[in-house]
């Protein structure tokens, strides 16, 4: 059962859905050591997960941001399968979330082929449809785009809907979108970051996520 605070709930989906952190974090130094025959600190990559790939290798070395890019994508599409790990209970809460009702999906950064990948190796193709990827818009998080571009094509407002994401972008774009935000703090964000960006309800685990949500029981026969 469910009180349906929000009829529409939208996820994030690296670190949110999906354990991709540690795949991100090798593929950025794969690309790294690559093309510059260097490695970046843990810390530092996290902080730009959530953002589009291009603009990140951009702020740190311009001239070979394009470079790096590809690279990356390679390797990463190479390692996903055996890199990507799911979250325990997530599958179960996004489809008792459809189960009572509540229209869900996914508004992510990574581009459609590997966002399609990663809900596969979880489990949820199917089960939470992608709205927005890269390609669908110009601009991206913190910007608001991806996700007006998702409640368009689901045809709602705004307001009925929630974000839910692991990084202080995620609450900054849907602030900007006109809609709450939940952070959850088991991905690449730093909880003392997410709670300065003020989100209106925080989760430590799935099984507080389920509550936020308003799921009292599990409608997911096992």
């Amino acid at each position: 059962m469910t009180s349906q605070r929000w009829p529409v709930v939208l996820f994030d989906l690296d670190g949110t859905l999906a354990d991709t952190i540690g795949l991100i974090v090798a593929s950025y130094n794969h690309a790294f050591r690559t093309v510059l025959g260097v490695e970046r600190d843990e810390a530092e990559i996290r902080a730009w997960i959530g953002r589009p790939l291009l603009e990140s290798f951009a702020s740190v070395s311009p001239e070979h941001a394009v470079e790096l890019d590809e690279v990356y994508r390679a390797w990463n599409l190479a390692q996903t399968e055996s890199l990507l790990r799911e979250y325990a209970g997530m599958r179960e809460l996004v489809t008792d979330l459809s189960g009572a009702g509540i229209q869900v999906g996914v508004v992510t950064s990574k581009r459609r082929q590997t966002a399609l990948m990663a809900l596969r190796g979880v489990g949820l193709d199917g089960l939470a449809p992608l709205l927005a990827t890269l390609e669908d818009t110009e601009r991206h998080k913190p910007l608001p785009d991806p996700l007006l571009h998702a409640v368009a094509v689901l045809g709602v407002e705004p307001a009925s809907c929630v974000y839910v994401g692991d990084a202080v972008v995620d609450i900054e774009a849907a602030r900007a979108a006109g809609m709450d935000a939940i952070a959850v703090t088991w991905g690449a964000g730093l909880a003392t970051d997410l709670d300065a960006a003020a989100p209106d309800a925080s989760a430590d685990s799935v099984a507080d996520l389920r509550q936020v949500l308003g799921l009292t029981q599990s409608l997911s026969v096992s």
